[in-house]
């Protein structure tokens, strides 16, 4: 089974002033809960200065994208060998990078291929828009994401999963418990179709879509989702530790 791990994403907010400062606020709350891998992703020029606030702590910290090539003529990128000594985490295919940015399925398996032959474990993200939803197709065309975005991998220790609808990112609405597990159901079958049913066991599978720590236990008691990939709320302390030791809590 599946450790239970919740990362908070805090895409491109704070300062690299305020970044340690929000991370020492979380520091003792987060440091006092056992049995889940908890992992922050500050922006990557506070990355550093995070890894310090919350240093002698089992917190982890997590980059919230990498680009595949070791090196190069690509300016304003950050190469995963790069990241490999300020984190232990990278968010690859979140649903905004594949948006805004026009990423592709073979532009995150290479980002995963790369993440995870640095000794980086990467946060794979999948999801559905509302047209797919609608249409029927989400469980179809979710699992023919993940199966595109992890191309090439044959070891998937280390491995995460993130489920997020995108119609719930950042709207304030969130997918019903039952609509989200039976996606992270579907997830683990197809994580078994690719490397069968013991590996695929210990990969966690979170859920991402406006998550707070009123609304994540239901998602948290669904047999196959472990965790959570949070976004807003993990910038308010007293929020993102709500959410760790709910996770907790349930999964002891």
């Amino acid at each position: 089974m599946a450790t239970p791990l919740v990362a908070g994403n805090w895409k491109m907010n704070t300062t690299p002033r305020e970044a340690p400062a929000l991370a020492a606020s979380m520091r003792d709350g987060l440091a006092a809960i056992s049995g889940v891998t908890k992992v922050i992703c500050p922006p990557f020029v506070s990355l550093g200065a995070v890894a310090i606030a919350l240093d002698r702590t089992d917190v982890e910290i997590g980059a919230q994208d990498g680009h595949a090539e070791e090196s190069g003529a690509y300016t304003g990128e950050v190469s995963m060998s790069m990241l490999s000594s300020l984190c232990q985490f990278v968010i690859v295919g979140h649903s905004e990078r594949r948006s805004l940015f026009s990423e592709t399925d073979a532009d995150v398996a290479a980002k995963t291929l790369s993440a995870i032959a640095h000794g980086l474990r990467p946060i794979v993200c999948v999801g559905e828009a509302l047209d797919v939803r609608d249409a029927g197709n989400a469980l179809e065309y979710v699992s023919d994401q993940l199966k595109a975005s992890l191309e090439g991998v044959t070891d998937p220790a280390g491995l995460v999963v993130g489920y997020e609808p995108v119609w719930a990112i950042g709207t304030g609405r969130s997918a019903r418990p039952d609509v989200a597990g039976e996606m992270a159901e579907s997830l683990r079958e197809t994580l078994a179709s690719l490397f069968g049913d013991e590996p695929a066991s210990d990969i966690p599978i979170l859920y991402g879509g406006s998550v707070t720590s009123e609304n994540i236990g239901p998602f948290i008691d669904r047999p196959h989702i472990d965790g959570a990939l949070v976004g807003g709320a993990s910038l308010k302390p007293d929020e993102f530790v709500g959410i760790v030791e709910l996770t907790a809590s349930i999964r002891a």
